[in-house]
Protein backbone atom coordinates (compact mmCIF):
# COMPACT_ATOMS: atom_id res chain seq x y z
CA UNK A 1 0.00 0.00 0.00
CA UNK A 2 1.24 3.71 -0.62
CA UNK A 3 1.47 6.11 2.09
CA UNK A 4 0.55 9.24 -0.44
CA UNK A 5 -0.55 9.62 -4.03
CA UNK A 6 1.34 11.79 -5.67
CA UNK A 7 -0.23 14.83 -8.51
CA UNK A 8 1.52 16.73 -11.26
CA UNK A 9 1.65 20.22 -9.57
CA UNK A 10 2.93 22.25 -12.69
CA UNK A 11 4.67 22.23 -16.16
CA UNK A 12 7.28 23.90 -17.53
CA UNK A 13 9.00 24.21 -20.97
CA UNK A 14 11.70 26.07 -23.03
CA UNK A 15 12.57 25.67 -26.94
CA UNK A 16 15.71 27.35 -28.39
CA UNK A 17 15.24 30.46 -30.55
CA UNK A 18 17.13 29.13 -33.92
CA UNK A 19 14.16 27.82 -36.40
CA UNK A 20 15.14 25.21 -39.21
CA UNK A 21 12.02 24.96 -41.54
CA UNK A 22 11.29 22.27 -43.86
CA UNK A 23 12.68 25.37 -46.99
CA UNK A 24 15.98 25.16 -44.90
CA UNK A 25 16.01 20.82 -45.23
CA UNK A 26 16.17 21.87 -48.85
CA UNK A 27 18.86 23.47 -48.70
CA UNK A 28 20.69 20.54 -47.35
CA UNK A 29 19.35 17.35 -47.79
CA UNK A 30 17.63 16.08 -50.76
CA UNK A 31 14.13 16.27 -49.48
CA UNK A 32 10.92 18.91 -50.05
CA UNK A 33 8.77 20.77 -47.56
CA UNK A 34 5.98 18.21 -49.47
CA UNK A 35 7.49 15.30 -48.68
CA UNK A 36 8.41 16.15 -44.62
CA UNK A 37 4.88 17.64 -44.17
CA UNK A 38 2.62 14.50 -45.61
CA UNK A 39 4.82 11.67 -44.04
CA UNK A 40 5.67 13.06 -40.57
CA UNK A 41 3.59 16.49 -39.71
CA UNK A 42 6.52 18.25 -39.67
CA UNK A 43 7.03 22.42 -40.55
CA UNK A 44 9.68 23.49 -38.60
CA UNK A 45 12.12 22.42 -35.55
CA UNK A 46 14.70 24.38 -33.04
CA UNK A 47 18.01 23.75 -32.82
CA UNK A 48 20.16 24.89 -29.94
CA UNK A 49 22.71 27.62 -29.77
CA UNK A 50 26.63 26.74 -29.91
CA UNK A 51 26.59 27.99 -26.71
CA UNK A 52 23.88 25.92 -25.47
CA UNK A 53 24.18 22.37 -23.96
CA UNK A 54 21.02 20.11 -22.41
CA UNK A 55 21.66 21.63 -18.51
CA UNK A 56 21.33 24.75 -20.14
CA UNK A 57 17.86 23.55 -21.87
CA UNK A 58 16.58 22.15 -18.85
CA UNK A 59 17.43 24.61 -16.42
CA UNK A 60 15.08 27.22 -18.48
CA UNK A 61 11.99 24.51 -18.58
CA UNK A 62 12.68 23.86 -14.77
CA UNK A 63 12.41 27.13 -13.86
CA UNK A 64 9.04 27.90 -15.78
CA UNK A 65 7.50 24.85 -14.13
CA UNK A 66 8.96 25.93 -10.60
CA UNK A 67 7.72 29.39 -11.23
CA UNK A 68 3.87 28.12 -12.50
CA UNK A 69 3.97 26.02 -9.00
CA UNK A 70 3.68 26.94 -5.40
CA UNK A 71 6.46 24.91 -4.68
CA UNK A 72 9.85 27.15 -3.91
CA UNK A 73 12.64 26.22 -5.15
CA UNK A 74 13.96 24.64 -1.11
CA UNK A 75 11.02 22.31 -1.50
CA UNK A 76 12.37 20.08 -4.04
CA UNK A 77 13.98 16.81 -2.68
CA UNK A 78 14.59 14.65 -5.77
CA UNK A 79 15.63 16.05 -9.29
CA UNK A 80 15.53 13.27 -12.25
CA UNK A 81 16.68 14.38 -15.84
CA UNK A 82 15.48 12.31 -18.70
CA UNK A 83 17.93 12.40 -21.49
CA UNK A 84 20.30 10.45 -24.12
CA UNK A 85 21.82 13.50 -25.01
CA UNK A 86 23.46 15.38 -21.91
CA UNK A 87 26.03 17.39 -21.29
CA UNK A 88 28.14 14.72 -20.71
CA UNK A 89 28.47 11.11 -20.09
CA UNK A 90 29.04 12.03 -16.17
CA UNK A 91 28.50 13.61 -14.23
CA UNK A 92 24.91 13.22 -14.77
CA UNK A 93 23.11 16.24 -16.47
CA UNK A 94 20.77 16.50 -13.48
CA UNK A 95 23.41 16.89 -10.49
CA UNK A 96 24.64 19.78 -13.27
CA UNK A 97 21.19 21.04 -13.55
CA UNK A 98 21.08 20.47 -9.25
CA UNK A 99 24.29 23.10 -9.25
CA UNK A 100 22.80 25.56 -11.90
CA UNK A 101 19.44 25.67 -9.24
CA UNK A 102 21.98 26.44 -6.49
CA UNK A 103 20.35 23.37 -4.61
CA UNK A 104 21.76 20.89 -2.36
CA UNK A 105 20.72 17.79 -0.23
CA UNK A 106 18.63 15.52 -2.12
CA UNK A 107 19.17 12.83 -4.88
CA UNK A 108 19.75 13.78 -8.18
CA UNK A 109 19.96 11.36 -11.28
CA UNK A 110 19.54 10.71 -15.12
CA UNK A 111 17.25 8.18 -16.60
CA UNK A 112 18.06 6.95 -20.53
CA UNK A 113 15.12 5.69 -21.91
CA UNK A 114 15.22 7.63 -25.53
CA UNK A 115 11.70 9.10 -26.30
CA UNK A 116 10.61 7.41 -23.43
CA UNK A 117 11.87 9.06 -21.01
CA UNK A 118 9.96 11.28 -19.36
CA UNK A 119 7.77 9.11 -18.72
CA UNK A 120 10.09 6.45 -17.13
CA UNK A 121 11.29 9.24 -15.15
CA UNK A 122 7.91 10.29 -13.74
CA UNK A 123 7.02 6.99 -12.90
CA UNK A 124 10.14 6.83 -10.73
CA UNK A 125 9.28 10.04 -9.23
CA UNK A 126 6.46 9.08 -7.97
CA UNK A 127 7.04 5.83 -6.26
CA UNK A 128 9.41 8.00 -4.69
CA UNK A 129 6.26 10.44 -3.42
CA UNK A 130 3.88 8.06 -3.41
CA UNK A 131 6.62 5.47 -0.62
CA UNK A 132 7.14 9.03 1.36
CA UNK A 133 10.88 9.39 0.26
CA UNK A 134 10.31 12.42 -1.37
CA UNK A 135 7.39 15.43 -1.38
CA UNK A 136 8.47 17.26 -4.40
CA UNK A 137 10.32 15.96 -7.40
CA UNK A 138 11.39 18.27 -10.32
CA UNK A 139 11.41 15.58 -13.86
CA UNK A 140 12.99 17.11 -16.75
CA UNK A 141 12.75 16.01 -20.20
CA UNK A 142 15.41 17.38 -22.58
CA UNK A 143 17.46 16.50 -25.35
CA UNK A 144 19.71 18.53 -28.06
CA UNK A 145 19.50 15.57 -31.25
CA UNK A 146 20.43 18.19 -33.24
CA UNK A 147 24.16 16.92 -32.28
CA UNK A 148 23.95 13.64 -32.98
CA UNK A 149 21.76 13.84 -36.36
CA UNK A 150 23.57 12.29 -39.34
CA UNK A 151 23.09 15.37 -41.44
CA UNK A 152 23.32 13.30 -44.91
CA UNK A 153 20.91 11.06 -44.02
CA UNK A 154 17.15 12.29 -44.98
CA UNK A 155 15.17 9.55 -43.22
CA UNK A 156 16.32 10.50 -39.65
CA UNK A 157 17.99 14.47 -39.99
CA UNK A 158 14.26 15.88 -40.67
CA UNK A 159 12.59 14.46 -37.99
CA UNK A 160 14.95 15.50 -34.61
CA UNK A 161 14.87 19.11 -32.79
CA UNK A 162 15.82 20.30 -29.47
CA UNK A 163 13.96 21.28 -26.56
CA UNK A 164 13.03 20.87 -22.61
CA UNK A 165 10.26 20.30 -20.73
CA UNK A 166 9.54 20.04 -16.98
CA UNK A 167 7.19 18.70 -14.55
CA UNK A 168 6.87 19.28 -10.67
CA UNK A 169 5.73 15.84 -9.11
CA UNK A 170 4.76 16.46 -5.75
CA UNK A 171 2.95 14.57 -2.75
CA UNK A 172 -0.82 15.27 -3.21
CA UNK A 173 -2.92 17.77 -0.21
CA UNK A 174 -6.16 16.87 1.24
CA UNK A 175 -8.87 18.46 -0.93
CA UNK A 176 -7.15 17.99 -4.57
CA UNK A 177 -8.58 17.08 -7.28
CA UNK A 178 -5.28 15.99 -9.01
CA UNK A 179 -3.75 12.63 -9.08
CA UNK A 180 -1.30 10.14 -10.79
CA UNK A 181 -3.65 7.65 -11.35
CA UNK A 182 -1.94 5.38 -12.74
CA UNK A 183 0.84 4.09 -15.05
CA UNK A 184 2.25 1.33 -17.04
CA UNK A 185 5.89 0.81 -18.23
CA UNK A 186 7.59 -1.76 -20.72
CA UNK A 187 10.85 -2.54 -22.83
CA UNK A 188 11.75 -5.19 -25.16
CA UNK A 189 15.57 -5.04 -25.38
CA UNK A 190 15.47 -7.83 -28.60
CA UNK A 191 14.82 -4.86 -30.96
CA UNK A 192 17.36 -2.18 -29.73
CA UNK A 193 19.40 -2.39 -32.72
CA UNK A 194 16.32 -0.48 -34.74
CA UNK A 195 17.08 2.46 -32.75
CA UNK A 196 20.22 3.53 -31.46
CA UNK A 197 23.62 5.55 -31.29
CA UNK A 198 26.26 3.07 -32.48
CA UNK A 199 29.62 4.34 -30.79
CA UNK A 200 31.10 6.73 -27.86
CA UNK A 201 30.40 4.20 -25.52
CA UNK A 202 32.78 0.94 -23.88
CA UNK A 203 31.47 -1.21 -27.11
CA UNK A 204 32.09 1.01 -29.76
CA UNK A 205 34.80 3.86 -28.33
CA UNK A 206 35.23 6.82 -29.94
CA UNK A 207 38.03 6.32 -33.12
CA UNK A 208 38.71 8.17 -35.86
CA UNK A 209 37.00 4.92 -37.93
CA UNK A 210 33.67 5.70 -36.06
CA UNK A 211 33.45 9.24 -36.69
CA UNK A 212 34.39 8.57 -40.50
CA UNK A 213 31.46 5.88 -40.01
CA UNK A 214 28.96 8.32 -38.79
CA UNK A 215 28.62 5.65 -35.87
CA UNK A 216 27.94 8.65 -33.39
CA UNK A 217 24.79 9.44 -34.77
CA UNK A 218 21.27 8.44 -34.34
CA UNK A 219 20.41 5.70 -36.75
CA UNK A 220 16.78 4.42 -37.18
CA UNK A 221 14.98 1.54 -39.06
CA UNK A 222 11.82 3.64 -39.55
CA UNK A 223 9.57 1.36 -40.82
CA UNK A 224 10.11 -1.08 -38.31
CA UNK A 225 9.32 1.43 -35.49
CA UNK A 226 6.48 2.69 -36.74
CA UNK A 227 4.78 -0.60 -36.49
CA UNK A 228 6.55 -1.28 -33.20
CA UNK A 229 5.51 2.36 -31.65
CA UNK A 230 1.64 2.06 -32.34
CA UNK A 231 1.70 -1.44 -31.20
CA UNK A 232 2.73 -0.50 -28.15
CA UNK A 233 1.39 2.99 -26.72
CA UNK A 234 -2.00 1.62 -27.57
CA UNK A 235 -1.40 -1.93 -25.55
CA UNK A 236 -0.32 0.23 -22.43
CA UNK A 237 -2.75 2.80 -22.73
CA UNK A 238 -5.44 0.71 -23.32
CA UNK A 239 -4.24 -1.97 -20.05
CA UNK A 240 -3.67 1.14 -18.44
CA UNK A 241 -7.25 2.43 -19.06
CA UNK A 242 -8.47 -1.31 -18.19
CA UNK A 243 -6.96 -1.12 -14.98
CA UNK A 244 -8.86 2.26 -13.86
CA UNK A 245 -12.08 0.89 -15.42
CA UNK A 246 -12.01 3.81 -18.29
CA UNK A 247 -12.41 4.09 -21.92
CA UNK A 248 -11.13 6.48 -24.76
CA UNK A 249 -14.25 8.14 -24.04
CA UNK A 250 -13.97 8.72 -20.85
CA UNK A 251 -10.17 10.69 -21.56
CA UNK A 252 -9.80 14.20 -21.84
CA UNK A 253 -6.67 15.04 -23.33
CA UNK A 254 -4.13 11.83 -25.03
CA UNK A 255 -1.14 13.37 -25.30
CA UNK A 256 1.44 10.95 -26.96
CA UNK A 257 5.27 11.36 -28.11
CA UNK A 258 5.40 13.88 -31.07
CA UNK A 259 7.47 11.27 -33.43
CA UNK A 260 5.27 11.24 -37.01
CA UNK A 261 1.57 12.40 -36.87
CA UNK A 262 0.78 8.77 -38.72
CA UNK A 263 1.68 7.43 -35.75
CA UNK A 264 -0.60 9.64 -33.69
CA UNK A 265 -3.15 9.38 -36.02
CA UNK A 266 -2.95 5.61 -36.16
CA UNK A 267 -2.77 5.22 -32.36
CA UNK A 268 -6.12 7.91 -31.85
CA UNK A 269 -8.04 5.33 -34.41
CA UNK A 270 -7.23 2.24 -32.67
CA UNK A 271 -8.47 3.97 -28.91
CA UNK A 272 -11.53 4.95 -30.91
CA UNK A 273 -10.27 8.77 -29.69
CA UNK A 274 -11.04 11.67 -31.73
CA UNK A 275 -8.48 13.88 -32.87
CA UNK A 276 -9.50 16.81 -31.31
CA UNK A 277 -8.84 15.25 -28.24
CA UNK A 278 -5.29 14.84 -28.77
CA UNK A 279 -2.45 17.22 -27.81
CA UNK A 280 -0.52 17.65 -31.06
CA UNK A 281 2.82 20.27 -31.38
CA UNK A 282 4.62 18.35 -33.81
CA UNK A 283 4.43 20.80 -36.50
CA UNK A 284 6.47 23.72 -34.46
CA UNK A 285 9.08 21.38 -32.68
CA UNK A 286 9.39 17.89 -34.75
CA UNK A 287 10.89 15.23 -32.45
CA UNK A 288 12.53 16.18 -29.64
CA UNK A 289 12.47 12.62 -27.58
CA UNK A 290 11.87 12.93 -23.91
CA UNK A 291 11.10 16.38 -24.49
CA UNK A 292 7.79 16.05 -26.38
CA UNK A 293 5.58 15.13 -23.99
CA UNK A 294 6.48 17.80 -21.06
CA UNK A 295 6.10 20.29 -23.84
CA UNK A 296 3.40 20.17 -25.20
CA UNK A 297 1.34 19.66 -22.52
CA UNK A 298 3.10 23.11 -20.96
CA UNK A 299 2.15 24.71 -24.17
CA UNK A 300 -1.84 22.74 -23.55
CA UNK A 301 -1.54 24.67 -20.30
CA UNK A 302 -0.96 28.01 -21.42
CA UNK A 303 -3.24 27.96 -23.94
CA UNK A 304 -5.93 27.37 -21.69
CA UNK A 305 -6.78 23.67 -23.46
CA UNK A 306 -5.76 21.36 -20.69
CA UNK A 307 -7.51 22.70 -17.32
CA UNK A 308 -7.45 21.38 -13.91
CA UNK A 309 -9.54 18.41 -13.33
CA UNK A 310 -8.73 17.14 -16.50
CA UNK A 311 -7.88 13.48 -17.17
CA UNK A 312 -4.81 12.77 -19.64
CA UNK A 313 -3.23 9.85 -21.13
CA UNK A 314 0.13 10.29 -21.38
CA UNK A 315 1.91 7.85 -23.76
CA UNK A 316 5.56 7.39 -25.59
CA UNK A 317 8.00 4.63 -27.09
CA UNK A 318 11.61 5.10 -27.71
CA UNK A 319 15.19 3.71 -28.11
CA UNK A 320 15.64 0.13 -25.80
CA UNK A 321 12.90 -0.54 -27.26
CA UNK A 322 10.87 1.00 -24.23
CA UNK A 323 7.49 2.29 -24.21
CA UNK A 324 4.88 3.00 -21.55
CA UNK A 325 1.52 5.46 -20.38
CA UNK A 326 0.44 7.38 -17.48
CA UNK A 327 -2.94 8.18 -16.61
CA UNK A 328 -3.28 11.51 -14.56
CA UNK A 329 -5.96 14.15 -13.33
CA UNK A 330 -3.73 17.63 -13.59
Amino acid sequence: MSLYKAKFSAFGSYAPAKILSNQDLENIVDTTDEWIRTRTGMVERRIAADDEAASDLAFHAATNAIEASTVKYKEIDLIIVATISGDHAFPSTACILQKRLGLRGMPAFDVSAGCTGFIYAVDVARQYIENGAAKHALVVGVEILSRIVNWTDRNTCVLFGDAAGAAIVSRTEPGDISQIMGSIMDADGMFGEHLMQAAGGSRLPASQATIDANQHTIYMEGNRIFKHAVRSMYASSDALLKDNKLTGLDIDWVIPHQANIRIIEALASRMKVPMEKVIINIQKYGNTSSATIPLAIDEAIRANKIRRGDIMLLTSFGAGLTWGSILARY
